[in-house]
């Protein structure tokens, strides 16, 4: 069965959603796993794989803050790479929604198909 248009939306924006919290304070994958649950209704389990290969691929930093209630937490800060990363990616996004807004809202010609007359 094929995944609906919301999911398939949630998962291609998660990303840059994560790198934008990032950008505002750093902050521990339940921390934002559970802003993103608030706002988009995203999973929590779909959070540590992503932070994981965040980190992997050096789009953010971690360190540790001791608790005085349980055990130190991990926090995410964003590296140089992921704020490179966070300002295409909101360009694209940018660039992307205006376009379908446009599409949708029928503001703007839509390009001729091959072979009809423009």
């Amino acid at each position: 069965m094929p995944e609906t248009i919301e999911i398939q939306l949630k998962k291609g924006v998660l990303g840059l959603c994560v790198l934008a919290l990032l950008a505002r304070a750093d902050s521990y994958a339940y921390e934002i796993a559970s802003r993103l649950s608030d706002a988009i209704d995203m999973g929590e389990g779909t959070i540590y794989p992503l932070m994981r290969r965040m980190q992997t691929d050096g789009l953010v930093e971690t360190y540790l803050v001791e608790s005085s209630s349980g055990p130190s937490r991990k926090y995410y800060r964003l590296s140089q790479a992921g704020r490179d990363a966070l300002a295409a990616q909101s360009a694209e996004w940018t660039h992307f929604t205006r376009a379908v807004d446009a599409i949708v809202a029928n503001d703007s010609p839509v390009a001729p198909a091959p072979g009809e007359a423009a």
